[in-house]
């Protein structure tokens, strides 16, 4: 009996053990199972060798970080009294000990996902365990329906298992058609909840990140625990800095042991933080030792309730992580792990108000991250977006288009979205696509070594003193901090080049800004004419900030991170390089385009030959004679930004559009919408032909407005106009009186008449077929307001008496009969006769 089924014959006692029965009858019928299991169940250690018992070839177990690979792989192979390497083994970036003997391989995902596009049909794998799929990661997403799409296809005897330590297991099920779900208990101590929100006043975190009086407050609740509970503390903070800055804090403790605990620690430095010392220990962790590691005796858990996303750093233009509230899912494992051997504690840095408030679950990745490497994966994989494949979300159309068009812009794929052999170089480099681009383009340019020095600068964010990223390079070389990481980086990314390059010519400056500008076209810079500030091709501008003059005054830069705060008028450059133009062009090739700009500037035609880079202007000429088309394109864009009026409307033109107003409003079609909006659409059929002839504004104002007009009247309706709207209206006086209509067409038409004028008239006119009665405002002789009124036979019966009461003595001269019904009309000053 070989190691693994003495292991399986006398098994830990763990609680996945129950299910394993189970497991081995799900994938025998289906070959797809999923595991519900809490952490602390021991899935991680019994699934793999129960499911390699029933299979001849090997079984590969992902695991999202490669500490967590390490750590399971040791475990394992202690359970089965080996070393690592033997039956289990592991391969994580830079780091694989396995050998022919190897029947279970732990691996990161982004290892697997690597072999999937290499060999989908995964020789010499017979299973597939993806575990802490929970999580949602982008690559244990791809990699789920990788898998399954290979089961599909060319391989359906290939096993396949997911393991999840939420409640979610059954959407995973789904997924994988139908799957069935092996749950198994947590076998929990009681874990004591305290609730320990930081004081007034005090921010978890801010726009710079987690504050430093929240790290004295975790610090100092870690203190207070040490002092209340007994066992080893396990702190779970939200990144690097974070664990560094409370370790440092807590330092001096008297017979305590303070480890930190993250993914870029050396792999001994994580040993000792996972194993039991001689003394108390605290372990000061990221999000490494929630669900996927073991750290063996904790019973006190110090959570400062926070994690980190991924989203698009703007500032960057690459992927990266933002700090924000932890999910009530993830802070309930952390929690757990204070009750994995004996009753705990949990001391939560949030009240219990604020827990209330989290949400359920972590958000998928798919759905808030940056998308490019994503889209990149599908392409090769021969998916253009991901709608063919069983992914647990499809990716937002919104985000996946811009990746897709980012990809298109790095030649990675062609119109059609396929990837190009550019596309499948850059997919092999273990970077964002634009980094691979600015590190395959950037070789032949500068060099494959310095052309890996500059990108490792970048993919590390290696920060750069004033600004100035060729000092950044210069630290690295003379062993400033930091330097082993970057050097591992710089390493692997030349491993990555299939053709490595000799260095060139150019010099170390203008080597770093060709880099950047190739990793990052779209933020080559030039100094603004006359200024100080800089015009990216983006159109983004841009400034040093005060205090960084070691690029101020550089004509052309690269500008690697820059940062645009809410309200501010220019992005903020806090790491650029210098370039020369030739380099610019030839870095931002695809943003060069030349065009023929006509404008209606100032009241005048400006007409110019332009060549630009993006938004950066490069040169222009003056065109002699621009099409024509152009030019009423130009005075249409004047229309629409400063409205018609740019047009040389007459009385009688405006008075025509008022009445055709008046008739679109109170009949609708086929009379026509003569509002600014419809104007503006229409233009080519009532007014193109005279703006296509207009050269100067002399021309713009010989256009015929009232002829423009009226080519609007529909015909042969346009012959009752009069009738309908009718200009002016002949009062009993004889007089004809212009009727007043408003601009819209929405107002009611108004008739100015004085009241001697209207004598005799019963009934008020109505227009538009009899629908709008006029409004008439009846003026004194003196033309000033009377009266107002729509109903005419009302008026003279009422109000009309005390008008009469209160102006026949200001204006005697003038006619005011008793009875205006039958009263002759008079336009004049003379009484008729008798009154």
């Amino acid at each position: 009996m070989d190691a693994i089924g003495r292991l399986l014959l006398d098994p830990p006692d763990l609680p996945v053990v129950g299910g394993l029965a189970a497991l081995g009858d799900a994938l025998s019928v289906g070959g797809v199972a999923v595991v519900q299991a809490p952490p602390g169940t021991g899935k991680t250690t019994m699934v793999p060798p129960s499911v390699a018992a029933g299979v001849a070839g090997r079984v590969v177990v992902t695991q999202p970080r490669r500490i967590a690979a390490r750590a399971a792989a040791r475990r394992l192979a202690s359970l089965l009294g080996e070393k690592v390497g033997g039956t289990v083994g592991y391969s994580v970036r830079g780091d694989s000990v396995v050998s022919p003997d190897t029947r279970i391989e732990f691996v990161t995902t982004g290892i697997l996902l690597r072999r999937l596009q290499r060999d989908p049909e995964l020789p010499g794998v017979d299973a597939v365990i993806l575990d802490e799929v929970h999580e949602r990661q982008l690559d244990a997403d791809l990699t789920l329906a990788f898998c399954l799409d290979v089961r599909a296809t060319v391989r359906d005897d290939l096993l396949l298992v997911a393991m999840s330590a939420t409640v979610e297991a059954e959407r995973t099920a789904e997924v994988l058609g139908g799957a069935r779900v092996i749950s198994v208990p947590g076998s929990l101590h009681p874990v004591t909840e305290h609730w320990l929100p930081p004081p007034s006043g005090v921010l978890p975190f801010d726009e710079r990140g987690v504050t430093p009086r929240f790290l004295d407050h975790v610090a100092a609740t870690v203190r207070r625990a040490l002092a209340s509970d007994p066992g080893d503390a396990l702190v779970f903070l939200p990144g690097v800095a974070e664990v560094g800055g409370v370790v440092r804090r807590l330092s001096g403790i008297d017979g305590v042991d303070v480890w930190a605990l993250h993914g870029r620690l050396p792999p001994a430095e994580q040993d000792r933080a996972l194993t039991r010392g001689a003394r108390r220990r605290v372990v000061v962790s990221t999000a490494v030792a929630e669900s996927s590691l073991t750290v063996p005796g904790v019973r006190i858990v110090v959570d400062a309730g926070l994690s980190r996303e991924p989203r698009t750093d703007h500032r960057r233009g690459l992927p990266a992580l933002v700090t924000v509230r932890v999910s009530r899912a993830a802070a309930e494992q952390r929690a757990g792990r204070a009750g994995r051997e004996a009753t705990g504690t949990v001391h939560r840095c949030w009240s219990r108000a604020d827990h209330a408030h989290l949400t359920d679950h972590s958000v998928p990745e798919v759905a808030v991250a940056d998308l490019t490497g994503f889209a990149l994966e599908l392409a090769a994989w021969g998916s253009s977006d991901g709608s063919d494949l069983a992914l647990l979300d499809q990716p937002p159309p919104a985000s996946i288009e811009t990746a897709r068009r980012e990809l298109f812009d790095l030649g990675a794929t062609d119109d059609a979205g396929a990837i190009t052999a550019r596309g499948r170089q850059m997919a092999r480099v273990p970077v964002d696509p634009r980094l691979a681009r600015a590190l395959l383009d950037g070789s032949a340019q500068v060099g494959s070594r310095r052309a890996a020095e500059i990108v490792a600068l970048l993919a590390d964010d290696v920060r750069a003193p004033g600004g100035d990223l060729v000092a950044a390079l210069r630290t690295m070389h003379r062993g400033g901090p930091g330097t082993g990481s970057w050097k591992d980086s710089v390493s692997r990314l030349e491993r990555s080049l299939s053709s490595p390059a000799d260095r060139t010519d150019l010099t170390d400056d203008l080597a770093v800004g060709a880099v950047v500008a190739l990793a990052h076209p779209g933020r080559v810079a030039r100094l603004r004419p006359g200024g100080s500030t800089y015009l990216m091709v983006s159109g983004t501008g841009a400034a040093f900030r005060r205090g960084d003059p070691a690029l101020s005054g550089v004509t052309w830069i690269a500008v690697a991170d820059a940062e645009r705060r809410a309200g501010a008028a220019e992005a903020t450059i806090r790491a650029a390089a210098p370039l020369d133009e030739d380099l610019a062009l030839e870095a931002a090739a695809t943003r060069w385009h030349e065009t023929d700009d006509v404008s209606w500037t100032d009241g005048r035609l400006v007409a110019r030959r332009v060549t630009r880079l993006g938004a950066i202007e490069l040169s222009a000429v003056p065109i002699a004679e621009p099409d024509p088309a152009a030019i009423a394109a130009a005075v249409r864009a004047a229309l629409a930004a400063d409205g018609l009026t740019v047009l040389p409307w007459t009385e009688a033109s405006s008075a025509l559009r008022r009445r055709l107003a008046f008739l679109h409003e109170s009949l609708g079609d086929p009379w026509p919408d003569v509002g600014d909006a419809a104007l503006l659409d229409s233009m080519d059929t009532w007014v193109g032909a005279d703006l296509a002839r207009v050269r100067s504004p002399r021309d713009l104002r010989r256009v015929d407005m009232l002829a423009a007009i009226r080519r609007l009247l529909p015909w042969p309706q346009a012959g009752r106009l009069d009738e309908l709207a009718p200009e002016r209206i002949t009062v009993p006086s004889g007089s004809a009186v212009r009727v007043e209509y408003g601009p819209t067409g929405t107002e009611q038409p108004v008739l100015s008449v004085r009241i001697q004028e209207a004598f005799g008239w019963a009934a008020t006119p109505r227009l538009a077929d009899g629908r709008v009665p006029l409004l008439l405002h009846l003026l004194t002789p003196a033309r000033r307001p009377a009266a107002v009124t729509a109903d005419l036979e009302s008026f003279w019966s009422g109000p009309y008496h005390q008008v009469r009461a209160e102006l026949r003595g200001r204006y005697p001269k003038h006619a005011w009969p008793e009875d205006p019904w039958t009263a002759p009309p008079t336009p004049g000053v003379k009484r008729p006769r008798g009154r």
